[in-house]
């Protein structure tokens, strides 16, 4: 009899990611509830700029000790008034986190266990996380919307709101990598059934393990975004 730990096949990633507040956290919600595997990329980098940790060195050597709180660990909000002002800041700040941010990703997803994970990234595709899915979900919501949603989760001004969804990459790169749209500007019960009809598919997918490549874009067109 082998030692050996059981292998176990990789699990069928799922990539989320829209503009910032346009509801992904709805959609990895009701995955959860399904019982698929979520990672909130947002929360890793928490993790990964944890006082003492290398990015979070990194972080205070490229933007200085103003993004320092006295306990050692990163002011976001100071880092961020910084990097949604500048966009080179903000490129700067990409360059440092996303291959940390990466490498974090794909170690949770290879010691899954679930046969389903999804992953909420609003760089997914910007970060080339996208080839390490085998579909990618995009949420999209109205500009007005993704204001309003960030000053009432956030306790931002409107002006920093805006500031921060104008700070995003262009909605159409991501719309022409999606293999499913899930329009977030109606209610949440509509969003959600959209998230089971899509979850749905992306089973019977996992099964076939239908290439990306040979299936596709299956998304379908979304109007009247004013990005």
């Amino acid at each position: 009899m082998s030692d050996s730990a059981p292998s176990f096949p990789p699990p069928y990633v799922i990539g989320v990611t829209g503009n910032i507040a346009a509801g992904k956290s709805v959609v990895m919600a009701r995955l959860a509830e399904w019982d698929v595997a979520v990672i909130d990329s947002d929360t890793v980098y928490h993790a990964l700029i944890a006082r003492g940790l290398p990015l979070n060195r990194a972080l205070r050597q490229r933007f200085g000790e103003k993004i320092a709180r006295a306990d050692g660990t990163v002011d976001r909000p100071a880092l961020g008034r910084i990097v949604f002002a500048d966009p080179a800041a903000l490129s700067a700040l990409d360059a440092l986190t996303h291959p940390a941010i990466k490498d974090e990703l794909r170690r949770r997803i290879a010691a899954s266990r679930e046969p389903t994970v999804a992953i909420d990234a609003v760089k997914l595709i910007e970060a080339g996380f996208d080839r390490d899915c085998d579909e990618i979900w995009v949420v999209v919501a109205n500009r007005a919307q993704q204001i309003e949603r960030l000053v009432r989760r956030s306790d931002l001004t409107v002006a920093d709101a805006t500031r921060r969804v104008d700070a995003q990459p262009p909605l159409g790169p991501k719309l022409d990598r999606a293999d499913v749209v899930i329009d977030n500007r109606g209610e949440i019960a509509d969003t959600r059934r959209q998230v089971d009809r899509a979850l749905t598919a992306a089973i019977v997918r996992a099964r076939e393990r239908v290439p990306r490549a040979a299936r596709g874009n299956t998304s379908s067109p979304v109007g009247g975004l004013d990005t």
